[in-house]
């Protein structure tokens, strides 16, 4: 087979504390997944052999330093081995500095790989903030770190589900802060960065829906006067470049209708706006993309599950979900590359 037809991913452990490890090895048992893409897994050899014993799983790990040496063959695990993450030192199910670090450096190798060219896209299993913080790294999330690493400046957390995608105008801010960001400069930018996503995804015409942020989008003023100020002047202007964007639609029906396929894609003007109905919909198989970013980032939509960790029962859904979006960014990427000026 033609590599080109299999992107190289960089496959990130997340916390070796955490479900992480155990979803990557279920994730790499799929044989299709190799016949899709070729699987980099970064993270620490006796992280993956401690995962691979709690599923009752056979290891056969293929241990590179460079990503164009491994063979990407199943069943066989492709891995760039840190070594930094002694088991002692990361109980699983337990917060700790050691496996915060250990996680946060996985994700900074995958970065520099994917800046460099040497990968053609990133995949995390999910960090924990709490064990981030004990490490000294007061990120946020994945979102927030890629930004910094990349300098990219204008970045936004897009959720991909089954039949549904939503991308927001904030997250992680206090309810009153979400608020005070409804402006019309920057409901317009993700307003493009709808556009662009759903672009990038192979959709040549985007129809994109915009939440109102009041009950039934305020409904001509009786609720709120944001919609007014600070939405529809967005929208106007989005219109003026070509865009195929709704008016502010009623918050508790317009991600129905975009199930439904009337919409492509939802601009939700909050953390909670977006992530309740995705969440409601594909717990298990939602995916996160940080848009905006130089390199391509998809990451599972769900936390370390301290809770479950070790006990081989966490779904690998996500992840493979999180995968396919990767190859097929990916591929929309190479295409554009490829395309006649």
């Amino acid at each position: 087979m033609d590599e080109s037809a299999r992107p190289l991913l960089a496959i990130t452990l997340g916390d070796p504390a955490g479900i992480g490890p155990e979803v990557v090895l279920k994730t790499l048992a799929h044989p299709d997944v190799y016949a899709r893409c070729r699987p980099l897994v970064i993270g620490d050899r006796r992280i993956l052999e401690r995962a691979a014993d709690a599923l009752g799983m056979a290891l056969d790990l293929d241990i590179v330093t460079d990503p164009a040496a491994g063979a990407y063959a199943f069943p066989r695990v492709t891995l760039l081995d840190p070594g930094n993450a002694a088991p002692d030192a990361c109980p699983v199910g337990v917060e700790s500095a050691a496996a915060g670090a250990a996680a946060v450096d996985y994700v900074f190798r995958a970065c520099d790989l994917a800046m460099a060219g040497a990968v053609d896209a990133i995949v995390t299993a999910p960090l924990n903030k709490a064990a981030m913080h004990l490490a000294g790294y007061d990120y946020a999330g994945h979102t927030e770190l890629l930004t910094e690493r990349t300098g990219a400046e204008k970045v936004s957390m897009l959720l991909i589900g089954p039949n549904l995608r939503i991308v927001h105008v904030s997250t992680h801010v206090a309810l009153s802060e979400a608020i005070e960001r409804v402006t019309p400069r920057r409901v317009e930018e993700v307003i493009q960065i709808a556009h662009d996503a759903c672009r990038a995804l192979g959709i040549e015409r985007p129809r994109i829906a915009v939440a109102g942020l009041n009950p039934h989008a305020s409904e001509g003023g009786l609720f709120g006067n944001e919609e007014a100020r600070s939405i529809v002047p967005a929208i106007d202007a989005a219109r003026a470049r070509g865009l195929d964007v709704s008016d502010p639609q009623p918050p508790d029906t317009v991600f129905l209708r975009a199930t439904k396929g009337i919409y492509d894609i939802v601009v939700a003007q909050y953390h909670d706006q977006g992530h309740i109905p995705m969440k409601l919909l594909a717990f298990d198989s939602g995916v996160n993309v940080s848009y905006g970013l130089p390199v391509i980032r998809t990451s599972v939509d769900h936390g370390t599950a301290f809770d479950i960790a070790g006990q081989g029962i966490a779904s690998e859904s996500s992840m493979l979900a999180a995968i396919d979006v990767a190859i097929q960014m990916a591929h929309a990427r190479a295409a554009k590359t490829e395309a006649p000026v």
